[in-house]
């Protein structure tokens, strides 16, 4: 089996994701698509491992193999926590459907330091476009502030909403270059600030519900290999015959 077939045949879940999802579209707006598939529990019995990921089929989409999404989210991963919540589904089966009423099981404190982390690697490489090109790219500076705020307002209520909502202008302002560098620090920087504060209030647990999650899995894997089987033993079936 190809992995673009697992892509099309397997996905338990797709989404649109990018500046779509977060309200931040343009004319000029790619349009970015995420998704889940459950590749059949038959592929883990050979040498031969299905992907734990697959690019495409098409261009901008970008799908996992549950096990390895499932594993990336209980890491507190932002893609993919935010992929879980993005309010653009286009595609959703049973599985699918008992991935998402899961959400909550992935959310935890450690979001503070993986959506803190990936956002101070991203400030530091536009600090490095400042001093070498004494400007940043503003459309990465607008995406790692809307970061930002998700990380504080996850901190804050204990639940991930990735559209912007009211923030939409400010936000479209400093990607077109509107909005001073300064004040753009500045405003990472009370961010930042607030999202420690958050963390000592959080309703978040401290880890994230391992054994839901593993008990989720090891469901799905067992019906897909009874399914497998059952084909098979159809298939005998009707040969003897």
């Amino acid at each position: 089996m190809q992995p673009e077939d697992l892509v099309r045949d397997h996905t338990i879940y797709a989404c649109v994701m990018g500046s779509r999802a977060f309200g931040l579209a343009t004319d000029t707006s790619d349009t970015d698509r995420r998704g889940v598939f459950l590749a059949p529990t038959a592929l883990f019995w050979r040498f031969d491992k299905p992907p734990t990921h697959v690019e495409g089929p098409g261009e901008e989409r970008f799908s996992w193999e549950l096990e390895r999404f499932c594993l990336l989210a209980l890491r507190g991963n932002p893609n993919v926590l935010e992929c879980l919540h993005s309010p653009l589904v286009e595609q959703l089966d049973d599985t699918g459907r008992e991935l998402l009423s899961l959400r909550g099981a992935f959310l935890s404190r450690q979001v503070h330091d993986t959506f803190g982390g990936y956002a101070l690697g991203q400030r530091r490489k536009l600090e490095a476009d400042v001093r070498t090109t004494g400007a940043p790219r503003w459309k990465h500076a607008m995406h790692l502030l809307r970061l930002l705020m998700s990380s504080r307002d996850l901190l804050r209520t204990g639940e991930l909403r990735i559209d912007v909502g009211d923030r939409r202008e400010f936000l479209l302002e400093v990607r077109r270059g509107e909005v001073p560098w300064p004040e753009v620090e500045a405003c990472m920087a009370r961010l930042a600030a607030e999202a420690e504060e958050a963390l000592r209030g959080t309703p978040l647990p401290a880890e994230p519900d391992h054994a839901r999650v593993a008990g989720f899995l090891h469901r799905v894997r067992r019906a897909s290999a009874l399914r497998t089987a059952a084909a098979e033993g159809f298939r005998e079936t009707g040969s003897a015959a």
